[in-house]
């Protein structure tokens, strides 16, 4: 049982919710509190933005994450940068041991071009993401829905730069943990992809706790 495990269950919880397949979670989380993203019964994608909560510009940059740690993947140790070079999160615990960063969200588009014409209108992490934002209050718009990080997801890149959306590495009650490191807004979509065989055609709960 790791540190964080042992931290957990001797109290400190502020919030503890279970998030079901297809639907969107936005919250804040304070400057030195962590979240944890668990995957209650593996490979499922916890899409995810970040937010400089006093600065909402301020955003989750993948292209500055990757530059300054000098790797596609996410994991312990990882400092997720936004656009103005500002730290926002680090991720301090990950027993699932990598995360994409550029296989972006699901949307009515990608669900035309990968699968078919008939799945465009299929629900979609974009849709979760856009219906999160507009019901918040919080002055994010459409335009502020950027690449995204995609926890638990496996997307290996071959020499030749081809991506691959390969089966999870994650497992039943795999976790993530996200140490703010400045005031941070967190939106989160639990994929409700159900083409995809990656997910056995079967998209399931995410458990997300702060403490």
């Amino acid at each position: 049982m790791s540190k964080n495990t042992v931290e957990l269950e001797s109290c400190n919880v502020l919030f503890d919710f279970v998030l079901d397949a297809g639907e969107s979670w936005i919250h804040d989380v304070r400057a030195g509190q962590t979240l944890r993203i668990v995957d209650l019964e593996g490979n499922q994608s916890a899409d995810t933005l970040i937010y400089n909560a006093n600065d909402p510009a301020d955003r989750y940059s993948a292209t500055d994450t990757i530059i300054a740690q000098r790797n596609i993947y996410l994991t312990t140790g990882s400092r997720l940068l936004s656009i103005e070079g500002n730290l926002l999160m680090t991720i301090v615990d990950d027993t699932c041991g990598r995360h994409d960063t550029i296989g972006g969200a699901c949307s009515a588009e990608s669900n035309t071009v990968r699968y078919s014409l008939d799945k465009k209108f299929m629900h979609s992490c974009r849709d979760s993401f856009l219906h999160a934002v507009v019901n918040c209050n919080c002055h994010l718009g459409k335009r502020d829905l950027t690449s995204n990080i995609n926890f638990f997801m496996n997307v290996p890149v071959s020499e030749n730069g081809d991506l691959n959306f390969a089966d999870g590495l994650s497992g039943p009650g795999k976790y993530v943990d996200l140490r703010a490191d400045m005031d941070v807004k967190v939106l989160i979509s639990n994929c409700p992809q159900l083409n995809n065989p990656c997910n056995a055609y079967n998209p399931t709960p995410l458990r997300l706790m702060i403490w």
